[in-house]
């Protein structure tokens, strides 16, 4: 994970929430990285995805 985004290498952008995260282990993350996820690397995103909320604290709460 890079959350600034200069991290030198391919990248994909997903939201941070744990459902974006899901969709992309699936299989949409490693068809844009053009690379096949390991079990240790699943294991490590996995893990990751565990401590994202189910939603985004802005769309959960917008704003009237």
């Amino acid at each position: 994970m890079d959350p600034t985004g200069k991290a030198a290498g391919r990248g994909a952008y997903l939201h941070d929430t744990r459902s974006c995260w899901e969709r992309g282990l699936k299989g949409t993350l490693a068809h844009a990285l053009k690379i096949d996820l390991t079990d240790q690397d699943r294991k490590y995103l996995q893990d990751f995805l565990a401590d994202l909320p189910e939603e985004n604290s802005i769309e959960a709460d917008p704003v009237a």
